[in-house]
C-alpha cells in the first residue's frame, strides 16, 4: 500500500511495538483514521495470522458511529474489501483469509464490564486493543482490559493497548499514570489538525475561528494541550443505550446550517428529563437534501418540531414535505432562559449522537479575559446540536400539550 495514503508523522507510532501506544491530538489530526488503517493493514497481513483486536469505547452503542465507521472506512480505502466481512449484529468485523476479528465493547456498568472480560475471538487471540476517547474510562476500567492481554505469544507477536483522545482534563488518570510516566512500555505520540496534509482549507478556517472565539477551547481541540473544560454550561450528562427505552412524550428540535452544521434532534422524554435518541447532523447540504436525510433516517412527521425563527422559507420546506415544523418564539431573555431551563435537568444522550455527545461536552461559558471569571454568556461556536436541543425542549418548557407529543405515537427503532 501506498505511503501516501497515511500522514507521515504518525510512521513512528505505527511501528512502535511497546505495550502502551499513547496517542493525543486535537482534533482532526486524523489520529483515529490512522489507528483503523494501521490495525486493518496488521490484521490482514499474513504475519499476524491468529491476532484479533478489541475495541472499546465508554458506550459500547457509540462505536456504530465512530470506530467501526472509521475501519470499514479504512478497509475501502486500503482496497481490501474482498477478504473482510462485516455484520451490525453483533457488531463484528472478520478477516476471510486469517480468521483474525474485530470484537467491539464498552464499560459503562458492571455488566458491560462482565462482558469485556468474557469476550473471545472464533480463531487465535486477542493482542492489540484499541481505546478510542480513551478519557471516557476510568482506570479501574483499563486495569481490567490491560490484565487480560497476557500469556504466552508466538514469536513476532506482541500485545499492544492504543489510547486515541484528546486531552481535555490536565488531572486524567492517563496523564499521571501512562504521559507523564517515564517507561520504555510507554510510545507517546502527539498530533494536531495542522499535522493532517489531508484535512481541508475549511476546517482550518473553523479552527482559527476558535481560537479567535474560545482561546481555551482551541488549546485542547486545536492544539492538542492538556487543559481543562471548565465553566460547562450542562454539567449532568449522560451517555447510555436508549435504544429500548420507553418514553412518555417526544420532541423534535431543528437548528439550520449549511456552512456550519445544520442539526435536528429527536428527543424522547421521561420524567421531565429530555433524552436525545436521534441526530441528523450535516454541513452544505440544501433543504431538500436535508429532509431526505431525515426520511432516510427515518426522523417522524407526527412529532412537533421547533426551529430556528431566523429560517422562514426553510421551516416553509419542512413542513411542506410533512413535518410539523414551527419557529421557536422569540422572548426577552429567551438563550438565557432556555439555558436556564435546561441547566437543572439531568441530560441523557444515546451513544449513536455522536456529535450532540461531542458538542454538549465541549460546550461552555465564556471567559472574561480581564478577569478569568466565567461569564452570563456561553461561547457561540460549535453549537449546532445544543441550539437544536434547546429548540427541542421548547414545547416541553412551555407546557405545550399537543396529541402528537404523547406516547405511543411512534413506532421507533
Amino acid at each position: 500500500m501506498s505511503s501516501a495514503t497515511f500522514n507521515k508523522i504518525f510512521q513512528s507510532a505505527n511501528e512502535t511495538k511497546c505495550r502502551y501506544r499513547v496517542m493525543l491530538g486535537s482534533a482532526g489530526s486524523g489520529k483515529s483514521t490512522n489507528v483503523a488503517m494501521d490495525y486493518i493493514l496488521k490484521l490482514s497481513s499474513p504475519e499476524y495470522a491468529g491476532c484479533s483486536l478489541l475495541v472499546v469505547r465508554g458506550v459500547e452503542v457509540a462505536h456504530l458511529n465512530s470506530t467501526f465507521a472509521e475501519l470499514t472506512g479504512a478497509i475501502d480505502r486500503l482496497g481490501l474489501n474482498s477478504i473482510w466481512d462485516s455484520k451490525l449484529n453483533p457488531l463484528t468485523i472478520r478477516n476471510r483469509t486469517n480468521g483474525n476479528s474485530i470484537i467491539f465493547r464498552g464499560c459503562s456498568d458492571q455488566r458491560a464490564i462482565e462482558r469485556l472480560k468474557s469476550v473471545s475471538v472464533p480463531a487465535g487471540k486477542i493482542v492489540w486493543v484499541w481505546l478510542e476517547e480513551a478519557t471516557e474510562l476510568k482506570s479501574t476500567d483499563f486495569d481490567i482490559i490491560d490484565d487480560r492481554c497476557r500469556g504466552k505469544l508466538p514469536e513476532r507477536h506482541f500485545y499492544q493497548l492504543t489510547l486515541t483522545f484528546n486531552p481535555i482534563n490536565s488531572g486524567h488518570w492517563i496523564k499521571t499514570q501512562l504521559w507523564d510516566y517515564e517507561s520504555p512500555d510507554i510510545f507517546k505520540h502527539k498530533s494536531t489538525y495542522l499535522d493532517n496534509r489531508f484535512i481541508d482549507e475549511g476546517y482550518k478556517a473553523r479552527m482559527l475561528r476558535r481560537k479567535e472565539l474560545d482561546p481555551e477551547g482551541y488549546r485542547i481541540y486545536g492544539e492538542g494541550e492538556w487543559g481543562e473544560v471548565g465553566g460547562l454550561v450542562f454539567p449532568s450528562v449522560t451517555i447510555g443505550d436508549y435504544k429500548d427505552k420507553e418514553f412518555e412524550q417526544y420532541t423534535l428540535g431543528t437548528d439550520f446550517g449549511f456552512n456550519h452544521s445544520h442539526a435536528t434532534l429527536l428527543i424522547g422524554w421521561c420524567d421531565g428529563s429530555p433524552y436525545v435518541i436521534r441526530e441528523v447532523v450535516v454541513t452544505e447540504k440544501t433543504t431538500g437534501e436535508i429532509i431526505e436525510l431525515c426520511n432516510k433516517a427515518d426522523i417522524p412527521k407526527n412529532v412537533l418540531m421547533y426551529c430556528d425563527s431566523a429560517e422562514p422559507d426553510r421551516i416553509k420546506e419542512f413542513k411542506s414535505a410533512g413535518f410539523k415544523a414551527y419557529p421557536v418564539s422569540k422572548e426577552k431573555n429567551s438563550v438565557s432562559n432556555q439555558i436556564a431551563w435546561l441547566k437543572n435537568r439531568q441530560i441523557y444522550i444515546d451513544g449513536r449522537c455522536s456529535h450532540t455527545q461531542k458538542e454538549i461536552q465541549a460546550y461552555k461559558w465564556r471567559k472574561d479575559p480581564t478577569t478569568g471569571e466565567y461569564m452570563d454568556e456561553p461561547v457561540k461556536f460549535n453549537d449546532d446540536c445544543v441550539k437544536a436541543l434547546i429548540y427541542g425542549c421548547e414545547p416541553v418548557r412551555k407546557q405545550t400539550r399537543i396529541k402528537s407529543m404523547e406516547k405511543g405515537a411512534l413506532g421507533l427503532w
